[in-house]
This record gives C-alpha cells, structure tokens and sequence, in this order.
C-alpha cells in the first residue's frame, strides 16, 4: 500500500458513520510532580499541577474514529451522576453523539482516576461496579441500537469486562447487524466469557487471545510467523468461533492477521517511541474497522491499525490521532 491509497482510503472513510457498543468511563488524569515521600507512609508525595479528563474505555474507540469519519454513534451504560455529565460535555466537545447513551440510576458511572508524575503512572484508582444489566436496561439499549443499524456502515463491540456487554446484548446486536448487513467487530476482554459467533472480527491482544485459547504463553518469539503457539493459538480461536477474521496485537512486535484458509498476515511495530500504551488497543479496533468499511483489503486495514496505534502510544494519556499524523508515520515508515 502506498502512500495514494492510503489517502484514497482517508477520503472515502470521512463518509462513513460507525457505531460503538460496550462499557464507556470516565478517564480522568493528574498530572504533578515528586519532592519528596510522605512522612505519613513510604509513599511519594504528588504536588499538583494540572488535571485532565477524557473520554474512556468504548468511548475513547469513539474518539480515535471522528477525526476519521462523519458520523459516531456511542451506546453504553452510565450512571445518572456528575461523571456522567462531565462524560456527555467531552463527547459533544468532540462532535460524538451521546443520544444512544443508556443512564441507570442505580449504577454509577465508572471512572479511572491516574495519578502521573514524571510521565509515570504513580498509581491508578478505579470506581466502578462490575454487575450485569438488568433486562430493562438491555431492552433499551436493544431498542436504540435497533433505530440506530440503518444509519450506520459498522458497528464495533468493545468489551471492557464491566457488565453491559454480555452474552444477551451480543447475541441480539449481533443479530440485527446481520440482517442489516452491517461489518461487526469486538475487542474482546477474556474476563467476560462471551461467545463470540456472528462477528466479521475479532480484535484482542496476545495475552487475551492466549487465555481465550486456553493455551498457555512461554513468551514470544522474535519472528511472530515462527511462533508456534501464536500460530496455533490463531488456528483455535479462528475454529472456536468460526471466525472469518482474527486481529492479534502484540505490543512491540506489531500485529498479526489470521484469515480462515490463509496464512497468516504479520505487520511489524510502526512505533518509534512508547511512552503510553493505554488506549492503544482502542486505536487498534477503530482504525481498522473503519479501513474495512472505506474499502480496505483486511492486508491495508491491519497496516492502516498498526500505523495508527504507533502514533498514539507516544503520546501520554488517552490519546488520538488526526489524519495527517498518520499519513505523516505512514510515510516514514514505508
């Protein structure tokens, strides 16, 4: 792929709408620095200095597509609270529609709170309530998503582990996308034991897919196309759930693309800095769904998703990127 069609694939992508399925948060950030540790306990003191906040979790997949496209569509569970509100303004900042948000006011919005100085992570505090929804709730979400379908040219399911994506949800979802013909795509989390059936591709890292596997990991080996339990582990997932596609990232070796009755695709790393690998997972998916629905073989879209996901991991925070960046890594790299 040159850098012709990479542009080429931009353009057509900008008419695209997608819509993103799963547990949505609140990121939140404080940034500081260490004098000195506390001489209340071995622990270092953080003076602050400033404070950030950014959509997380399904809705940072949602901020990594709109710079890319016209349209996103966010469904997720929040709680009826003040994190909520603080979550809406940040998606309306950044154009996201958050009509397909479904509020539950006996849950709590969750919320990651990381302490960084240095451009370290000193510590990261979780609020969050991990219970399945009620299926009042997932009538509801069931009910927006149905009106949503036939807006949209894909949908993207992103799996948290937090108790709104379950088992029910994706079968229905997943259901209507079919019949709508519409391209689905899950990042999976192996906590949530989810039959994946029914999707176009699934998108986990090396450690979920191995544990999704149910195969042991004795470390990675240099080329991923030699790693024998890698390639194995693709063949098991690819069978288990009949998958016509299978993403695997792989952190500082890249990504590898299995197909049923292909060999294996491998794109090594396009990152030439890592400062922050949060979020990176969610670059993955965004990037790569969205190339599939401008026209992309799954050979560019893996390439396309690699690109992106070296641009953001050296950024700090929750990050994005803009076209431009990735035309410009693009070009450095090919």
């Amino acid at each position: 792929m040159n850098r012709d069609r990479l542009q080429h694939l931009l353009a057509v992508a900008l008419s695209r709408k997608l819509l993103v399925v799963g547990d949505v948060m609140l990121d939140e950030f404080v940034w500081g620095r260490v004098s000195r540790i506390s001489p209340e306990a071995p622990v270092p003191v953080v003076e602050v200095e400033k404070e950030s906040s950014y959509p997380g979790g399904a809705a940072n997949v949602a901020r990594n597509l709109r710079p890319f496209c016209e349209g996103v569509q966010l469904c997720g569970l929040v709680g009826e609270d003040r994190h909520a509100e603080r979550l809406r303004e940040l998606l309306a900042e950044e154009l996201i529609s958050t009509d397909a948000l479904v509020s539950d006011v006996g849950r709590s919005t969750i919320v990651k709170t990381r302490i960084v100085a240095r451009q370290q992570q000193v510590v990261r505090v979780d609020r969050e309530r991990r219970t399945m929804v009620s299926s009042e709730v997932l009538d509801r979400a069931c009910a927006i998503i149905a009106d949503l379908l036939p807006t949209v040219d894909a949908l993207i399911f992103e799996d948290y582990g937090k108790g709104f994506l379950g088992q029910a949800l994706k079968d229905r979802v997943t259901e209507m996308a079919r019949a709508a013909g519409k391209y689905v795509s899950a990042d999976p989390n192996p906590t949530n034991p989810i039959d994946w059936r029914g999707v176009d591709l699934l998108k986990p890292n090396r450690s979920e897919a191995f544990a999704m596997a149910g195969i042991s990991d004795a470390g990675a080996a240099a080329d991923p196309l030699t790693d024998a339990p890698l390639l194995e582990v693709g063949r098991v997932l690819l069978e288990k759930w009949n998958l016509p596609a299978l993403l695997v990232t792989l952190g500082e070796h890249g990504m590898i693309l299995f197909q049923r009755g292909e060999t294996p695709y491998h794109t090594p790393t396009r990152a030439r800095e890592v400062f922050d690998v949060s979020g990176a997972g969610d670059t993955a998916i965004a990037l790569y769904t969205l190339a599939i629905c401008a026209g992309a073989t799954p050979h560019e879209a893996a390439e396309i998703s690699n690109h992106a996901s070296g641009v953001v991991v050296a950024k700090l925070g929750t990050a994005t990127l803009t076209a431009q960046e990735l035309l410009e890594a693009f070009s450095k790299n090919v």
